[in-house]
């Protein structure tokens, strides 16, 4: 059988926009000669629809969208993810399903079974799980529709049920699976290793059709791809951009199609995809940080710029008494290498009066850390004015080590309307400069190589109240990612005092991470929905 798979970019709630897309996409199938064309999961609406769902009119609006789209497939079958209503008044009143479009019409609907509830998936909350299950018989094919849930139902071990082994009892002969999978740096080994296992259970050919494109914090990767009779990858679809592709479920192909992108071009790819979609699908066109000739800010101007066009980025400089010359040069030539715009606002005066009227209640109390926020606080206050004025979105640039231990300032340095860097460690940061200036110098060699500070007292550096980098971030992922207790990091060799400060640093700064922007999501455990702390907790430290 001739089979499309239409790796498409969708947004939330735009039903114009993705129906337009979904019928092109069947027209274009059709004339291309196949007989069938799949789609991703919840495709009609958008992923995560979230909160949407509990609306009659967003699910009225999904349904007619759907009716619409069936009125193009006369000639081609479609498969179109979306939400349909549960009959049943004993359950959820929605299904998370996938309805066949076929003669016109709406032939057939499937719902999907195991629903995740985890790190930033809450289908729970929304659907009705799926009970009964049937094989979709077409064009002599029988074939077990599923939606995302067997992807995941063989790594995470999360359910003692798997619909395939429910279908297989019916004797499938083709696996379709359409998916919202999101992107994390390991999430294709893995999703590739779990669809693997999929065929060496079943031992039928697998097509499998996920979402490209971002959605706030979340990014899609793609990566749809074809697993043939053989067990081989015999077609792949692009990362990170919209793809379709015609495949035959009779490809013998004995090679596999494969993908060498490193994981730093990875995490740049999605910070890239992230900026774009984020920008586009609020509607807004230009950009504007704060630039200190640092790292952080120089990493986010450039992956900004390749993004949304240097053009559309606007750097402020906002030099204190205590900025080295070196910084404001570094940042200076960094837009001129992107010939983007800036401007440079002097903040010392700004600063002293903000001192001067706080000299009473402060009295002679030493220069401390309310007058480092403080500086922080003018430049927040600057890039908010700038924003409002010119209707640009202030991009956050700190990182995630940063995030982390609450090394910085709320309502200053950690303003914003995207935190670009929020799940990119500071090691990670060095590699993303690095890969920037992979062909030629982008960032300069100076932002790279100096001690990290934040330059907000005299001779400041990062590692006067935190570890080396390389050190604290080993001990940030182990207890971030892979969820390991003071303890069990001890016993790993690292010293005992430093990881009950680091992890107590956590702990405490809970409530800022509680006010920052949305954070582009590139690891497996990124701050925001997919990681839920309380504030207040006091454990593991």
């Amino acid at each position: 059988m001739q089979i499309a798979i239409a790796q498409l970019n969708f947004h939330v709630g735009n039903f114009e926009e993705n129906s337009s897309k979904i019928i092109n996409a069947i027209a274009k199938a059709e004339k291309e000669g196949a007989e069938l064309i799949v789609f991703p999961e919840l495709a009609i609406c958008g992923y995560p629809p979230r909160d949407f769902l509990e609306f009659d009119e967003f699910i009225e609006e999904c349904l007619q969208s759907i009716n619409k789209i069936a009125a193009h497939c006369n000639n081609i079958a479609a498969i179109v993810g979306g939400p349909s209503r549960n009959t049943d008044p004993r359950g959820k009143r929605l299904h998370n399903s996938a309805f066949l479009l076929n003669n016109g019409k709406v032939e057939s609907v499937f719902h999907k079974t195991l629903l995740p509830n985890y790190d930033v998936f809450d289908e729970y909350r929304y659907f009705e799980p799926n009970d009964k299950f049937q094989i979709l018989n077409f064009k002599g094919e029988k074939i077990a529709l599923t939606i995302c849930e067997d992807l995941w139902n063989i790594v995470d071990h999360l359910y003692d049920l798997d619909p395939m082994e429910e279908l297989e009892k019916q004797g499938c002969t083709l696996m379709i699976n359409i998916a919202a999978s999101p992107f994390n740096y390991q999430q294709a080994d893995t999703r590739l290793k779990v669809l693997k296992t999929n065929f060496n259970k079943y031992q039928v050919p697998l097509v499998y059709c996920n979402h490209s494109g971002a959605q706030t914090e979340l990014i899609f990767d793609g990566g749809s791809l074809f697993i043939n009779k053989e067990g081989k990858v015999a077609e792949a679809l692009s990362y990170f951009q919209e793809d379709f592709k015609i495949i035959d479920t009779n490809n013998d192909k004995k090679s596999e199609v494969a993908s060498n992108q490193s994981k730093i071009e990875n995490i740049h790819n999605a910070l890239i995809l992230g900026i774009r979609d984020y920008f586009r699908k609020l509607g807004f066109k230009k950009a504007l940080l704060g630039l200190s000739g640092g790292i952080d800010s120089a990493v986010v101007f450039a992956l900004a710029a390749e993004a949304l066009g240097s053009e559309n980025v606007m750097g402020v400089l906002m030099p204190s008494q205590f900025s080295s010359d070196h910084s404001i040069g570094d940042a200076k030539k960094l837009a001129e290498n992107l010939n983007a715009e800036n401007h440079l606002i002097e903040i010392e005066s700004l600063f002293s009066q903000f001192t001067t009227q706080l000299a009473p209640i402060f009295k002679d109390l030493p220069f401390g850390l309310a007058e480092e926020n403080l500086q922080a606080r003018v430049r927040g206050t600057l890039l908010m004015a700038v924003s409002n004025k010119f209707g640009h979105i202030l991009l956050n640039t700190t990182n995630k080590s940063e995030a982390a231990v609450g090394y910085g300032t709320l309502y200053g340095d950690m303003n914003g309307g995207l935190s670009v860097l929020g799940d990119v460690y500071k090691t990670e940061v060095y590699e993303l400069a690095h890969h920037i200036n992979r062909n030629s110098e982008i960032i300069p060699i100076n932002s790279i190589i100096k001690p990290p500070s934040a330059e907000l007292r005299p001779g400041q550096k990062d590692s006067d109240s935190l570890p080396e980098y390389d050190v604290l971030d080993k001990i940030l992922y182990q207890y971030i990612e892979l969820r390991k207790g003071p303890e069990a990091i001890i016993q790993q060799g690292f010293e005992e005092q430093t990881v009950r400060k680091i992890l107590k640093m956590v702990n405490i700064s809970e409530y800022k991470r509680h006010q920052t922007p949305p954070i582009l999501r590139v690891s497996s455990k990124s701050f925001g929905t997919g990681r839920r702390m309380p504030i207040v907790g006091k454990y593991l430290q």
